[in-house]
């Protein structure tokens, strides 16, 4: 046999063995993992509208959770929420909106304190506006085994506002915070 087919038999052998115990190491750290699972939050979420005219914003949500470890969470969310519209404001009428939003939760300081960012949809079904926006909430939180309070910012890209020169233009947001009741499954 050639100097070379040795050779290429013996590299071909040395990472097959290295592929089968990186595998074998892999299957046995899986088993150590936390405790995967989905959890469940229902939350009332009272906020500041930032841009006129709207001022006030209320809304209610349910919240699925997967967590992948006891640090990282995959949510999906929804719910409905509402922009108030204040009674100056005439042609102006108050939004009323479904929010369908995808995120990832990181648990920062002691498994309590978190980050979280979302994306999604604001779909309007109130008062014959129909626009769908995008929808873009970062937030930060604390959460124990049943109760998750939250600071956030969501912004309805799409959505008309009342520019300072009196104008019609788009981007709408609001400052919230959200207390819910969360559960796992």
């Amino acid at each position: 046999m050639k100097t070379t087919a040795k050779i290429k038999i013996a590299f071909v052998l040395a990472i097959s063995a290295l592929l089968g115990n990186t595998t074998q190491a892999q299957e046995t750290t899986t088993a150590t993992n936390y405790d995967q699972g989905f959890r469940l939050g229902i939350g009332l979420t009272g906020g500041y509208a930032v841009h006129d005219p709207y001022k006030l914003a209320l809304g209610a949500d349910a919240r699925l959770q997967y967590d992948l470890s006891k640090r990282y969470s995959l949510t999906l969310t929804t719910g409905f929420s509402n922009l108030f519209v204040s009674e100056s404001d005439a042609p102006f009428k108050d939004v009323g909106f479904i929010p369908a939003k995808a995120g990832f939760k990181a648990f920062v300081w002691n498994d309590q304190f978190y980050l979280m960012g979302e994306a999604g949809a604001a779909f309007a079904v109130t008062n014959d506006y129909n626009k769908t926006s995008l929808l873009l909430a970062p937030s930060i939180g604390y959460a124990t085994k049943y109760i998750d309070i939250s600071l956030r910012y969501e912004h309805y890209n799409d959505f008309a506002r009342l520019n300072n020169d009196g104008s019609q233009g788009k981007g709408v947001g609001q400052v919230g915070v959200r207390l819910a009741y969360g559960f796992k499954l």
